[in-house]
């Protein structure tokens, strides 16, 4: 998915961090990881964002450093030549391992070289410089042994995987592979210690004592991953018959990039409602510590397609699916199951059209929208392949109980989406955003800002991001206006909260915008894509949606716009015709209840 897509998938757009219907107390307290890069840090600008962005380059320039400090250590005639360089080294594997604070994990393999660099470096001005002690040489072999052991550990780790979890009668308990960031930052911290010591030129006992813990570590840590990887062996043999014990009448499907949990979150729920013995099935190692925290239901690791072959036992009789990712193929072939794609979202984006839908069996739809978006974009599905079952995640969305002319200080939801996968799904308006804002502030509005969580992935976006918080923060402080932003509204509040907390909301083509269609409340939709004229044509939504035309890069003509949807709301009918056709034409009580009816037919 655009930086974050795993190998082989499709990509399907994500619209928040957490859509209707997910829990935030079952995803733990953080939101879909912002950035792919391996420090797991977002960066928020160009520059030196950009540079840590690309790891090869990162590390070269830490390994060029180290091996200018050990060219200057042999050719200088000072140690303290050597020393610029050695620090700036450190400072740069410092800045690359910066991830680590938040609980991220490390490059082993690619700051090795530059590691042992800096050890010679050490031995060099130790040996050339100041008489080469012998404890400080035993401790500069001890941590260079510690080093050359991560390799081993690293081949240990990918046999250590995990693979199964809250399944009965498997035998293993849900723990995940043993840490091994911590025998690396330890060797990182040994290696700054031989530095410290040989430019100082004493204390090579702290330095033996500080390698051999870890050397002590590193065969600590090989030994937890070698006993986890027989005792994988040993679950994998067993597992086909443990699962055919369990039963499972049902399966969840999921392969996606790391940090988008939410798609499968937001239906966990409604799946354990059906009251049937179900399995996750995953096909990476991030997916299953990812669906392990959201659900008690067994989660599989199923790797190759031969795992796959073996935990599909004859209980089974359907497998949903939340996605469009490329190895869902390797799970549609069992033609003895029903096949339901549920996505993970409805919205006129280009993704909500995709042909690779009529590989599925049944496709489960909000409303008859979903439907007439394929035949108006040119591809053909026939009738009986779609079920409407509304979007059982708005059941608790709140219905305007008065119309917003009455409301003095509206509260606007500002929920941008993010730059998408291709040039052809960028909708985001957040390059626009900060005017929208001011303009919503002017007027005496409160704001809700929730941006997409992959806004941080692009150093523009970010930017927008700060720029915005910084305006209602500075309003909030001056003015004393309730607005809610950053963790407040990403992470204390979910999507339905933010729905239920605001009386307008301002968004671009998004799911999110479909789904408070179910509220009756007000919304624009901001138009980058193509002129507000046109914006319709593509975007049917746009039929109920007060459309601010910010085609081109600038937001035109916004306060006529502001005036009619913030005071005599011509919208208003047209919104609740369109709310049947998106979202289906279903009692708003037992709303939910399509979904499990519908579903229950193929179990």
């Amino acid at each position: 998915m655009n930086p974050a897509d795993s190998p082989g998938e499709i990509p399907v757009e994500p619209d928040l961090a957490e859509p209707p219907g997910t829990d935030p107390d079952t995803r733990g307290a953080e939101p879909a990881p912002p950035a792919p890069d391996r420090t797991g840090i977002a960066e928020p600008s160009g520059g030196l964002g950009s540079w840590i962005r690309n790891p090869r380059l990162a590390d070269c320039s830490v390994e060029l450093a180290a091996l200018a400090a050990v060219l200057l250590a042999v050719l200088g005639d000072s140690p303290l030549w050597a020393l610029p360089p050695a620090v700036a080294a450190v400072g740069l594997l410092g800045w690359t391992w910066r991830g680590a604070l938040h609980g991220h994990r490390v490059s082993s393999g690619g700051s090795m070289v530059a590691r042992l660099l800096l050890l010679t470096c050490a031995y060099v001005v130790a040996a050339v410089h100041g008489g080469l002690d012998v404890t400080l040489a035993v401790g500069i072999t001890l941590a260079v042994l510690a080093i050359l052991g991560e390799s081993l550990v690293a081949v240990l780790a990918r046999s250590a995987q995990p693979v199964v979890a809250n399944l009965p009668g498997a035998g293993l308990r849900p723990c995940l592979r043993p840490n091994t960031n911590r025998a690396t930052l330890v060797n990182g911290f040994v290696m700054v210690v031989a530095l410290g010591c040989a430019f100082v030129g004493d204390h090579g006992v702290v330095v033996i004592v500080a390698a051999a813990a870890g050397v002590g570590l590193i065969v600590f840590t090989g030994v937890q991953l070698l006993q986890r990887a027989l005792l994988r062996r040993g679950v994998e043999s067993r597992l086909p018959a443990v699962v055919a014990a369990y039963q499972p009448v049902f399966l969840l499907y999921w392969q996606a990039a790391a940090g988008t949990e939410y798609q499968i979150g937001m239906w966990l729920p409604y799946l354990e409602r059906l009251n049937k013995r179900f399995m996750v099935v995953v096909r990476s190692e991030h997916n299953f510590t990812e669906a392990v925290r959201l659900t008690n239901a067994p989660v599989l690791l199923c790797r190759g397609t031969s795992q796959l072959d073996a935990v599909i036992v004859p209980s089974l009789k359907a497998a949903f699916y939340v996605n469009n990712a490329a190895k869902n193929t390797h799970s549609v072939r069992y033609t003895q199951l029903k096949h339901i794609q549920l996505n993970h979202g409805d919205s006129d984006k280009v993704p909500s059209h995709n042909p690779v839908f009529r590989m599925y069996d049944k496709n489960f739809v909000a409303g008859q929208a979903a439907i007439d978006r394929f035949a108006a974009n040119g591809v053909q599905m026939p009738a009986e392949m779609f079920t409407i079952v509304g979007r059982p995640q708005v059941e608790n969305v709140a219905i305007a109980a008065q119309p917003i002319s009455s409301i003095a200080n509206p509260r606007v939801l500002y929920a941008p989406t993010w730059a998408g996968f291709h040039a052809d799904s960028n909708y985001s308006s957040l390059l626009v955003g900060y005017d929208i804002i001011k303009a919503l502030v002017a007027r005496g509005c409160s704001v809700v800002f929730r941006p997409h969580p992959y806004s941080r992935r692009s150093p523009a976006l970010s930017r927008e991001c700060d720029r915005i918080r910084e305006l209602l923060a500075e309003d909030r402080r001056v003015n004393g206006r309730p607005h809610v932003f950053g963790p407040d509204a990403e992470v204390k509040m979910s999507v339905v909260d933010c729905f239920n907390a605001s009386d307008v909301l301002v968004s671009d083509v998004s799911s999110v915008v479909a789904d408070y269609l179910y509220s009756e409340k007000p919304f624009a939709m901001v138009a980058v894509s193509a002129p507000a004229s046109r914006f319709p044509e593509s975007f049917p939504l746009a039929r109920a949606s007060y459309v601010i035309d910010a085609y081109g890069g600038q937001v035109h003509g916004v306060e006529p716009l502001l005036d009619d949807m913030l005071g005599g709301d011509p919208l208003a009918a047209t919104r609740r015709e369109l709310k049947r056709y998106y979202l289906g034409d279903i009692p708003a009580e037992g709303y939910a209840q399509r979904f499990l009816d519908e579903a229950a037919r193929y179990l």
